[in-house]
């Protein structure tokens, strides 16, 4: 049996990533910040979608569209692929454990968006 509380760096100066699965279109990651941000200088502009969910503590986020989302124990958000955005807070008292699930739209490709040929 797992925790995600469990073994939850008190004092870093590092963020804390673990991947808690990794299976075929999706990974699930368990994050840790006490006081980290994001580089003010560039974006998060990933290739996957990322739900992500504050399970305790709190965040803010900014969007390159000039959004802020300020997240809280419990709150949680959409990021579609290529959304640019980053972390400008985290509680620096505590830490702050999210819950990330990262996915990958299916998508058609050209062969099997055609009808099928009825004449072979």
């Amino acid at each position: 049996m797992n925790n995600i509380f469990s073994l939850v760096p008190e004092n870093s100066d590092r963020e804390f990533f673990e991947t808690l699965l990794s299976a075929g279109q999706v990974r699930i990651e368990r994050i840790v910040s006490r006081g980290h941000t994001s580089s003010p200088h560039g974006w998060h502009d990933q290739e996957e979608s990322e739900w992500v969910m504050v399970v305790r503590g709190a965040a803010t986020l900014v969007f390159a569209d000039g959004r802020r989302i300020s997240l809280n124990s419990g709150d949680y958000l959409n990021i579609p692929a290529h959304d640019k955005h980053r972390v400008t807070w985290t509680d620096p008292e505590q830490p702050t454990v999210w819950l990330a699930i990262f996915y990958r739209e299916p998508t058609q490709s050209a062969e099997s968006r055609q009808a099928p040929d009825r004449n072979s």
